[in-house]
């Protein structure tokens, strides 16, 4: 972890970037039952049961000292996509950067 902080520290000139990024995956879930109503001074109550309807790969990219961040959102979690996000990060996001520090923990 103190490696990952003095990353941080780091003095970053002109022509570079420290970019973090992470990812996750989430489920696309819907409801199977309506829930029920809602009687004064009672809680809500919903089913446990739900219908599974796909996943989505959720990319997060910030710049931190920049002040900027990107969320990419694919339908699969390839190599293919990783690479194609990297590619578009340096490409269009930060083209006029020489050194794109990339921070990734996994």
């Amino acid at each position: 972890m103190e490696d990952v902080l003095d990353v941080y520290q780091r003095s970053f000139g002109n022509d570079e970037v420290l970019v973090c990024m992470d990812e996750t995956s989430k489920q696309h879930i819907k409801e199977t039952r309506v829930p029920v109503p809602v009687q004064p001074g009672e809680v809500a109550k919903y089913d446990f049961e739900y219908e599974r309807s796909g996943v989505s790969n959720i990319f997060m990219m910030s710049a931190p000292l920049e002040g900027w961040r990107h969320v990419k959102i694919t339908d699969r979690h390839t190599k293919i996509d990783w690479a194609m996000l990297i590619r578009e990060l340096v490409d269009e996001h930060y083209a006029d950067k020489r050194i794109v520090c990339l921070l990734w923990i996994t």
